[in-house]
């Protein structure tokens, strides 16, 4: 686990939401303006939507010429924009995979990077979106079941999830069990009938279950539902955004996790516990 600058007990944390395209110069535009408002209001941590480096609908082999390594110039300019906002910043990329991992596919990765630190930790999406009508399995590697990674910002464990993560609680659970107190969830949360019914209902859930923050930023229509959020522990909606590019703030602390937990001990009464399917 990564610390990050000083604990005190409250961080304000951002939710920014736009509609990436192909053009990744355009993209990182975008993330600078957003950021850039974010922090002006406050913000130390802001939270981007999935395949913020690169989006184009359905994904394809278009994905295969923009991905990215860890250390290219995606995350070094997001690297380089967090020292100069001394903010943490986290975004979807589509990263390259090693030459014998995975021939033709491209890995869907979170990535958050800190003021000095750079690349403090990474998120390779566990469960593909192949459901409504999409195939992601066609051109994604999954990522492995490894150990989840955190970080700290103001005194509160973050943890990494995307998307159709979502809609397995297990994966929640386990980045929960790895000590987050905030879990942030970049996503693509596709448009459709009761797609934003799900997404609030979902996000929420994931908050109240495990007596955590969670932060979720989507993209903008046409493709996305937006509706970027962040629900507190008891599933009290803090911040939330409508359809329109934009970013939205919240306090949060440490305290009120524990205070939460004082009243609503769940994690503590469980009699299961959450183990990877390595199949």
């Amino acid at each position: 686990m990564r610390r990050l600058g000083s604990v005190t007990d409250a961080l304000t944390v951002a939710v920014a939401q736009f509609a990436p395209t192909a053009d990744q110069d355009a993209n990182l535009a975008v993330i600078r303006d957003l950021a850039e408002a974010a922090v002006a209001r406050g913000a130390r941590l802001v939270v981007f939507p999935e395949y913020s480096s690169f989006f184009v609908n359905p994904v394809g082999a278009a994905y295969l010429d923009a991905a990215e390594p860890l250390d290219g110039p995606f995350v070094t300019e997001l690297a380089g924009l967090a020292t100069r906002l001394d903010a943490v910043i986290v975004a979807g990329m589509a990263e390259q995979v090693g030459p014998s991992d995975a021939p033709g596919r491209f890995f869907n990765t979170i990535v958050a990077v800190a003021p000095g630190a750079g690349l403090v930790a990474s998120y390779r999406k566990q469960h593909l979106y192949d459901a409504f009508g999409a195939r992601e399995s066609e051109w994604v590697a999954p990522g492995g079941l490894d150990e989840p990674q955190t970080f700290t910002v103001g005194g509160l464990t973050i943890g990494l999830q995307t998307c159709y993560d979502l809609r397995f609680p297990e994966v929640t659970r386990r980045v929960v069990d790895a000590g987050a107190e905030l879990v942030l969830v970049p996503a693509e949360w596709v448009h459709g009938n009761l797609k934003v019914h799900h997404w609030r209902t979902l996000v929420t859930a994931r908050a109240i279950e495990n007596t955590v923050y969670v932060a979720a930023a989507d993209q903008t229509p046409p493709v996305g539902v937006g509706t970027s959020l962040v629900v507190d522990p008891m599933g009290v909606v803090l911040a939330e955004l409508g359809e329109e590019t934009d970013v939205a703030l919240a306090e949060v602390s440490a305290s009120r996790v524990r205070e939460v937990r004082a009243v609503n001990p769940a994690l503590a009464l469980r009699r299961y516990r959450v183990s990877p399917d390595n199949r």
